[in-house]
């Protein structure tokens, strides 16, 4: 199944987690950009607050869209060793690549939230979601570093996603909802009819929009 955008595909993955649907104990974190669209349909639908979980992929020098690890809030680096060994990527290299991403991921915390605080997760059904899952790094960089803050339960949540990235997410979150796992997978954006890149300013107006609907986070009891 090709989605045509990602507002169908939120709206498809929100029929697969309405058992969320009203609980206090829930919250929907998307991984920015992509992911932000995606989120708000499932939040929305589940009427459940929204906020962003930053992560930031860290491209191979020269290949950026290869992934040869990711950082996310909270101080969480996960790097492929593996790749980064087989490609003999210098560890300058990659020290380079992670702090330039590092100062992005302080610029879109400040830019998303502004002086609103991130959701609290503690005790909480956390939904992590994102647009698809190619090689997993981000998503898995944003579960362990969700772990540190205690949520009740981590649900990792996509339209699509390689099998094996797929696979590798459930055994690390409490639970995994992916709607298509094609093979062979080839790169996200095959899985849609519309890919365009999400803007800053569009993530904005969707987090402005989601929290204008909904009363203040009182936080876990």
């Amino acid at each position: 199944m090709r989605f045509k955008n990602r507002i169908e595909a939120g709206a498809c993955l929100a029929t697969r987690l309405k058992e969320n649907a009203g609980f206090p104990d829930v919250i929907v974190l998307a991984l920015p950009r992509g992911g932000v669209p995606v989120g708000f349909e499932v939040a929305t639908a589940l009427a459940q607050p929204l906020d962003v979980f930053l992560v930031r992929k860290l491209g191979v020098p020269g290949h950026a869209e290869l992934a040869m690890g990711a950082i996310a809030e909270g101080g969480i680096e996960v790097l492929n060793q593996d790749l980064i060994r087989d490609l003999g990527i210098p560890r300058d290299q990659v020290r380079q690549v992670a702090e330039r991403e590092r100062l992005e991921l302080a610029r879109r915390d400040r830019l998303f939230r502004g002086e609103r605080p991130p959701l609290r997760a503690h005790a909480r059904t956390a939904i992590l979601i994102d647009d698809g899952l190619a090689t997993g790094s981000t998503m898995e960089a944003a579960v362990v570093s969700l772990r540190h803050v205690t949520p009740a339960r981590i649900v990792v949540a996509v339209p699509v996603g390689a099998r094996e990235a797929c696979e590798r997410l459930n055994g690390l979150a409490d639970s995994l909802v992916c709607l298509e796992m094609p093979d062979p997978f080839d790169a996200v954006g095959c899985w849609y009819e519309e890919f365009d890149q999400t803007s800053d300013d569009e993530v904005i107006r969707l987090l402005a929009l989601a929290g204008s609907t909904r009363s203040p986070d009182p936080g876990p009891d």
